[in-house]
């Protein structure tokens, strides 16, 4: 997998947490929370895609960097933030900056985890497997 793929993972997941939810008020859960409590057929069906695509990127991501390294990629996700903000290169005004920032932080969090099993094999040679038990 070369940088297409890398790009290409990075914006699926971008994309899967920007149809969940952004703070443009053009989501699923903006779609969602304008009739609820009543759900439409096709909001049930697009709602239970999402959970699916949530629950594969979610569990690569976690077998992919597990806990430790979400962390590691949230925290140096919000360093890059802080610094951003200490130069004066982001503005943090009003709440919709924090929603937007964590929109995108979680949909590169998703995206990374699910290509770094392919990026830790270029770099170290070693590939990663999951564990199978027999028979």
């Amino acid at each position: 997998m070369g940088a297409r793929g890398v790009v290409a993972r990075i914006l699926a997941a971008q994309l899967l947490v920007l149809a969940t939810f952004n703070p443009s008020g053009y989501s699923y859960g903006h779609w969602l929370a304008q009739g609820f409590p009543h759900v439409s057929a096709a909001q049930a069906v697009l709602g239970l895609l999402l959970v699916i695509c949530w629950v594969v990127y979610v569990t690569a991501t976690l077998r992919s960097l597990g806990l430790l390294g979400v962390s590691l990629l949230a925290a140096l996700i919000a360093a890059l933030v802080w610094l951003a903000v200490q130069n004066g290169w982001l503005h943090l005004d009003g709440g919709s900056a924090l929603a937007w920032i964590a929109v995108v932080a979680t949909g590169l969090i998703l995206g990374v985890g699910m290509c770094w099993s392919f990026v830790r094999r270029r770099l170290s040679g070693q590939a990663d497997v999951d564990e199978v038990h027999g028979h």
